[in-house]
C-alpha cells in the first residue's frame, strides 16, 4: 500500500472516529474493560499508549477480544515500537512527535500513521514524505484554535488531529475547523475513574463526547 493510499485510510479512519480518547492502562483487566466502555458510549477508536509495560499485551489482547475497535498505538518513539505495534495489530500508528529518522520509517509502514508535529516546519517535513494527516500535539500549548486556523491557508493540503489540552468545553469548536480530521483527548477516561473501576463515567462521558461529534459532523 502506497503511503498515499494509507494516508487517504488514515484521514478515513479519524474521520469517522471524530474524537479519539487517548488511553493509558495499567493492566489487562482495566483495558478491557475501559475500551468496552468506550465502545458502549459511541466511541469506536481509541489511542492507546505505549507509556506502561502491559500496554503492547494489551494492544494485542484487545484486538482478539473486541474486534469492533479501532486501535492506534500511541506514543510510538522507536523504529523497534512501530514494528512490535504492528505485530501486535494496531490498525494504524501516532507518534507524539517525530525525528527525522523515525518520519523515514513510518513512511515505510505497512499501515496507516500519524505522525506527531508541532511547529510548521515539523509538519512540512511530515508532508515532505508525503503524509497529509499529521497529529498537532500538544495542541493546546503550541496555540490552539489560533495555530490550526493559521495553518489552513498555507498548508491547505494538510488534516489534522489535534490533541493534548482539549476538553469537552472546546472539543465542538476545534472539530469546527475545516481542517481538523479528529480531535484527541482524555478528559473521558481520567485515571481517578479507571483507578477506582467507575466505568458508568467513561460511557457517560464518552456518550457525551459522541454527541459533539454528531452534532458538528452531522
Amino acid at each position: 500500500m502506497s503511503i498515499q493510499a494509507r494516508t487517504q485510510k488514515a484521514e478515513s479512519l479519524l474521520r469517522a472516529a471524530g474524537i479519539l480518547p487517548v488511553v493509558t492502562v495499567n493492566s489487562l483487566d482495566e483495558a478491557r474493560k475501559v475500551s468496552q466502555a468506550l465502545l458502549e458510549g459511541g466511541l469506536p477508536a481509541i489511542e492507546l499508549t505505549l507509556r506502561t509495560p502491559v500496554a503492547m499485551e494489551a494492544l494485542a489482547m484487545l484486538k482478539r477480544e473486541l474486534p469492533d475497535i479501532v486501535i492506534g498505538a500511541g506514543t510510538v518513539l522507536t523504529v523497534e515500537q512501530m514494528q512490535q505495534s504492528i505485530d501486535a495489530g494496531a490498525d494504524f500508528l501516532v507518534t507524539p512527535g517525530t525525528t527525522a529518522e523515525m518520519a523515514s520509517a513510518l513512511a515505510q509502514a505497512d499501515i496507516p500513521v500519524v505522525p506527531g508535529a508541532a511547529s510548521p516546519t515539523e509538519l512540512l517535513t511530515l508532508m515532505a514524505h508525503g503524509f497529509r494527516v499529521c497529529k498537532l500535539f500538544p495542541a493546546n500549548a503550541v496555540g490552539g484554535l489560533a495555530m490550526i486556523k493559521g495553518l489552513a491557508g498555507p498548508l491547505a493540503e494538510l488534516k489534522l488531529c489535534p490533541t493534548g489540552g482539549i476538553g469537552e468545553d472546546t472539543a465542538a469548536d476545534y472539530l469546527s475547523q475545516p481542517n481538523v480530521v479528529c480531535i484527541g483527548g482524555s478528559w473521558m477516561v481520567p485515571k481517578d475513574w479507571l483507578a477506582k473501576g467507575e466505568w458508568d463515567k467513561v460511557r457517560d462521558s464518552s456518550a457525551k463526547a459522541a454527541a459533539i461529534v454528531k452534532r458538528v459532523r452531522g
